[in-house]
């Protein structure tokens, strides 16, 4: 949620609202949708680039380490999907907007702020690998957060004001005051602490004439949130005639803030206060306004929601969600974050919002590729009970297969109608999906995906779901890719498996070495991507594609309970680094030349390149010039290009090197170095 104006106003006022905090030894409550936002955006971490995750994963990790260090025991609560009700739908898109037109900025070199697509799922990749504890609501957190936070005395975490209205026993802390970076010492100890400040709600009270805590959710939604904004309650604005008190030259900015605050004190109770507001309305819509007024305060009270219950013994029972009947293997995999928002809006509203990426604003959006896959997606959920399909808002009785898909067109939105896949019906009863046998699941997702079992067999388990999608995505590229854009994808890839080497515990040998020279090789061509370098847009659009389809693979590969291992999205995709490369390999180097260093990762990547070859296009494989060339005597003789499959030709031989003398040994070794970096 947010209170517009709220909380700039009470960080103008930090002297009467705000005390100063040395946090240690203490439980804390983290918005973890606030906090993720908060280290992707002030970080000073490439947004233009398609997300560079690996920079994240270590803000992520060096955030958590800092709270460890002050024995502060976090615990991560995360916003799950939209709720029933579906209330929140125009703030989200409104947001959608923003994004875009945010998108756009960064895409022709100005700034912005857009999370790159996969930054949810990598933080909770880091917050499993950290083994911090975090839970996924099923809707809105925010009542959940406050709810726990008094049932364990400990402050909250986040940037969000409605946690300036929550009456939170041990406070709330703004992240942007939060210091983590700053670790100080106790005097005379040994004991670190992180500076902060804690927001009191008493002093806020205090400050407008001890007025009644009870009266801050009628300010909140007089105010505006991301539930209510109602264009009558201007009338009642423009009539009230609001008291600004001794507004100073900072209260000016902050009229209605000020001016609600100081009129709301005047009143004992709510009630009293809610009645004077209806007097300033047409009779005609007073009941309407004070039902939908009251409904919108209720969003300010304690949870039903035990969250205490999921971190002590797994247990998460939210009544709203038991109410809609879904399977209990839905529910639990949605709490512990095995399954994505997006798989809960698609099941309860039937409606799903597609997120703009750094794309070519001119071109269709990068998430048009990956429709089949959704659609798949969508047949899976089909089957849900009787009372989910008579209580959600957008399922249309005429169209009961029908998906509603909020997405971007030009530099705008558009709701487009989808149809979900009629499958099988083995597969058809969601309840069941996780009886299916493995081999089931699996030739699910690959038929999907439209890649053959063998073509995966020589690929490291870890990296068979990213080539799979790989796969899948040079059969359906719209904007047209070249081999130097999928050698960068796949040069990419390496850096997870080269990270493993690299920090292994072990003695170093020539493999270790080789992997060292090149993971430094890899971050001098990351750095070269930073702030300054021209964006070409074509290139962007290509890899925006690519993590669509890598997103809806996830997603699809998760709902069906990971017949393939999932990767580690953290050293799978580095935007700048893949940019990069795309650069080097069309002006200065090849593939080969690069990896002459690492044998290991040589062969490794001659394994994912012989892979994805065999689903890619002719003409991806010819060189600028002649595709070019080849484009015009098309365009002049009216005629189109078929696609055909590339086989074993020998012209394709140039593009990569035989297997070399290390084989398949360093393949599973470099599995080895994977899995235990998992482990560990």
């Amino acid at each position: 949620m947010g209170i517009r104006g709220l909380m700039s106003f009470v960080e103008d006022h930090s002297n009467e609202f705000f005390t100063d905090l040395k946090l240690r030894d203490t439980k804390i409550i983290i918005d973890g949708y606030a906090l993720f936002h908060r280290l992707c955006f002030n970080s000073n971490l490439e947004l233009r680039y398609g997300g560079d995750y690996d920079s994240f994963a270590d803000v992520v990790h060096s955030f958590f380490e800092s709270l460890f260090s002050c024995n502060i025991c976090p615990y991560v609560v995360l916003d799950g999907g939209c709720d029933i009700s579906d209330k929140k739908l125009t703030t989200l898109k409104d947001r959608a907007r923003e994004k875009i037109q945010m998108a756009h900025s960064l895409s022709v070199g100005g700034g912005g702020y857009v999370c790159p697509l996969l930054i949810r799922e990598v933080f909770i990749q880091v917050l499993i690998k950290l083994q911090v504890c975090f839970v996924q609501c099923f809707s809105e957190a925010d009542r959940d957060i406050m709810t726990l936070a008094n049932h364990w005395n400990c402050p909250v975490l986040s940037s969000d004001s409605d946690f300036c209205i929550f009456d939170l026993k041990a406070g709330f802390c703004p992240l942007n005051s939060f210091q983590w970076r700053n670790l100080n010492t106790i005097k005379g100890t040994r004991d670190f602490y992180i500076p902060a400040k804690c927001f009191s709600l008493d002093a806020l009270c205090h400050y407008f004439s001890n007025m009644n805590k009870a009266l801050l959710p009628l300010f909140a939604v007089l105010c505006g949130n991301d539930y209510i904004n109602l264009p009558i309650m201007e009338t009642f604005l423009s009539k009230a005639r609001l008291p600004l008190g001794g507004a100073s030259s900072k209260g000016r900015r902050h009229h209605r803030v000020l001016g609600l605050l100081n009129w709301l004190s005047r009143f004992a109770e709510p009630t009293e206060a809610l009645d004077d507001v209806l007097k300033y309305l047409p009779k005609k819509d007073r009941e309407n306004v004070k039902e939908l007024l009251c409904y919108s305060m209720e969003e300010y009270q304690q949870s039903p929601v035990k969250l205490q219950d999921f971190f002590q013994s797994g247990t998460y029972a939210c009544p709203e969600a038991l109410d809609l009947g879904l399977p209990a293997w839905v529910l639990e995999a949605l709490a512990k974050g095995e399954l994505s928002p997006f798989i809960s809006d698609a099941l309860v509203l039937r409606r799903t919002i597609l997120h703009t990426q750094v794309e070519n604003m001119q071109q269709p959006s990068a998430h048009r590729i990956s429709l089949p896959i959704r659609q798949i997606i969508y047949g899976l959920l089909l089957n849900v009970s009787r009372h989910l399909e008579n209580v959600s808002l957008n399922a249309s009785p005429a169209r009961p297969v029908a998906f509603s898909e909020v997405e971007r067109i030009n530099k705008n939105i558009k709701t487009s109608t989808v149809d979900a896949v009629e499958l099988p019906q083995d597969s058809s009863d969601l309840s069941k999906l996780t009886e299916l046998s493995l081999a089931r699941r699996q030739a699910l997702l690959l038929e999907t995906l439209k890649v053959k079992q063998t073509i995966l067999d020589p690929v490291p388990a870890s990296l068979k779901l990213p080539i799979a999608v790989s796969c899948y995505w040079l059969q359906h590229m719209e904007a047209k890719a070249k081999v130097h854009h999928l050698q960068a994808l796949l040069l990419g890839m390496l850096a997870g498996p080269l990270h493993a080497i690299t920090n292994s515990a072990g003695k170093e040998d020539l493999r270790e070495e080789g992997a060292k020279r090149l993971s430094e090789e890899f971050q001098r061509v990351k750095e070269q991507a930073r702030p300054g370098t021209r964006l070409d847009l074509d290139t962007a659009h290509v890899f925006c594609q690519w993590q669509c389809c890598l997103q809806m693979g996830v997603y699809l590969n998760q709902l069906l309970s990971t017949p393939l291992p999932e990767p580690d999205l953290t050293r799978l995709y580095s935007g700048s680094l893949v940019h990069g490369l795309c650069r080097q390999l069309l002006t200065s180097t090849s593939a080969e030349s690069l990896l002459s260093m690492c044998p290991a990762a040589k062969q490794l990547y001659e394994h994912l390149f012989n892979a994805t070859k065999a689903y890619a296009t002719t003409e991806l494989f010819l060189p600028k010039s002649k595709s070019n060339s080849k484009k015009k005597r098309q365009k002049k003789q009216g005629t189109s290009q078929s696609k055909s499959r590339v086989g074993t030709t020998s012209n394709n031989r140039c593009w990569y090197e035989g297997s070399n003398r290390f084989g398949v040994l360093m393949v599973e070794n470099m599995e080895e170095h994977i899995e235990a970096s998992k482990l560990e």
